[in-house]
């Protein structure tokens, strides 16, 4: 009963909102049923100030996974909670074939019945995926990891040998690494970037005190500590690394805010790509005078191996190439492998968030006041005929080309000089906030609340599962579907639980 008043004053709030986005997850519970999560973003036009809301409403179990079943799913759910499909203005996915496929996808079957529904790809999904072909981009890269996972093995697998660890080191235990915790390899990294010394102590340790019949445990430790621990080489790549993982784990935790919005999203991604820029041309010195002072510190020579050159006869009409053949083993390092790694992280930020691009070409005019500002009457004639387009279903629109454009010409006429010609311009809620305490400008509010509408990320639908295994735990798998819904809403949406009177 406490659970379907809490769904009810949800659903109000959606409908007083008008237009929601969905966002959908699945995972496996604890009984090994396929569980779908459906999460409604809306604005809360009502609230003082204006407030981007995420909401649980409930777990779905289905059993076709793929794009057309995922979508009956949702068309059915929708349907049960007395929401309409047309007033969907965003929907949210993983990066999952069955979810975002072009062809027979979730995006494309809702957007054949809805072309207003805008589909978002997660960010924090999109960002570790930039990761991960990062690291598959050379060998390398590869090698670096494994041997990150293999330095945590050799202390993991053994509660004795992990005590001995904890002896040496105080403040950051080994983490292992994850394909899908977006975390796991700064965390990995970080934990031994900082405690690299102790680590290669405890190592010492163990190769004194371990097994003297594990001969494998032997070879490792050995091979640890011959190899990675005594190489300037790991040492720089841990230095870079560190610095570009910490720099995308910002951008990520950023983006996993609730009430994250897309001028906001746009804005951390286009520092994130100036920041490998930058790095690009300034990085690879900094990162070296960084590492030369750990292998200093622990008595490391600071050279890098050089491979032996294989000299081959040249034909009497060959140009010979001196400039790779002179080429010192410091530049070898840093062409294959620095640039290529930062290349790669710049090329798939370009691609993996074309999306956003395709926002910013609709939405861009209304991201701030300085460049509302700043358009003149053409220009915002043309943004104005843009946006009505994109939120046009048959002959049916959101907004009016020619009332936004009367509209946001007497905006740009009201709003203070404080607004937009300090050094911080008014964001796009500012801009809602101060429209909406005028009462005078519908098409710039329905404007901004789709713009709001619109999902950054999937960060709640992950969240939902770390409830859903809290909830259905292997001593409790036999829950039924609507208990298990009746305590998820209970427990996510437990701030709504102070609106609900209870009689």
């Amino acid at each position: 009963m406490l659970a379907s008043s809490v769904k009810s004053a949800i659903i109000k709030k959606i409908k007083e909102a008008k237009y929601f986005s969905v966002i959908l997850d699945c995972t496996l519970d604890a009984s090994h049923k396929e569980q779908m999560t459906l999460i409604i973003r809306c604005v809360d036009v009502a609230s003082c100030p204006i407030k981007v809301e995420e909401y649980f409403l409930e777990f779905i179990n289905v059993e076709d996974t793929s794009g057309l079943g995922l979508f009956n799913e949702l068309q059915a759910a929708l349907s049960s909670l007395d929401l309409d499909i047309d007033d969907v203005r965003g929907q949210g996915y993983d990066n999952g074939s069955n979810m975002r496929g072009k062809h027979q996808g979730v995006q494309k079957r809702l957007l054949d019945i809805n072309p207003r529904a805008f589909y978002m790809p997660c960010g924090c999904h999109s960002l570790n995926l930039v990761l991960c072909d990062m690291a598959n981009s050379c060998l390398k890269g590869k090698s670096f990891f494994g041997a990150c996972q293999a330095i945590y093995n050799v202390f993991a697998n053994s509660t004795k040998r992990w005590n001995l660890l904890l002896e040496y080191v105080d403040e950051l235990t080994l983490k292992s690494l994850s394909a899908t915790w977006w975390e796991s390899r700064i965390e990995s990294v970080k934990a031994i970037k900082s405690q690299f010394p102790k680590i290669k102590e405890a190592l010492f340790k163990l190769a004194e005190v371990g097994d003297a019949y594990d001969n494998h445990l032997s070879w490792e430790v050995g091979k640890l500590l011959d190899g990675e621990f005594s190489s300037f080489d790991f040492i720089l790549s841990l230095v870079i690394w560190h610095d570009i993982l910490h720099k995308i784990n910002m951008v990520s935790k950023n983006l996993q805010a609730g009430d994250m919005i897309l001028d906001v999203a746009i804005k951390s991604l286009k520092g994130l790509n100036s920041f490998f820029e930058k790095y690009r041309e300034d990085g690879f010195n900094s990162a070296i005078i960084d590492a030369k002072e750990i292998a200093n510190e622990m008595g490391i020579e600071s050279v890098f191996p050089v491979k032996r050159r294989v000299i081959r006869k040249r034909h009497f009409d060959e140009i010979p190439d001196t400039d790779t053949e002179q080429q010192s083993a410091q530049e070898d390092f840093r062409t294959d492998y620095f640039l290529v790694l930062v290349d790669m992280a710049l090329s798939q930020l370009k691609s993996r968030f074309e999306q956003m691009e395709s926002f910013q070409y609709v939405f861009g005019f209304l991201f701030d006041a300085s460049r509302l500002v700043s358009l003149d009457d053409e220009e915002m004639k043309n943004c104005c005929l843009k946006l009505e387009l994109a939120l046009k279903h048959g002959e049916v629109s959101d907004i009016d080309a020619k009332y936004l454009l009367s509209e946001l010409q007497i905006l740009q006429e009201m709003l203070p000089n404080e607004a937009y010609e300090t050094g911080k311009p008014w964001n796009s809620i500012k801009i809602m906030e101060f429209a909406k305490k005028k009462d005078m400008f519908p098409n710039i509010l329905v404007a901004y609340r789709i713009l709001f509408t619109v999902p950054v990320t999937v960060a709640s639908a992950e969240r939902s599962f770390s409830k859903l295994k809290l909830l259905k735990s292997y001593l409790r798998t036999t829950m039924t579907q609507d208990r298990l819904n009746g305590l998820a809403i209970l427990s996510i949406e437990k701030n709504m639980l102070k609106n609900v009177e209870v009689e």
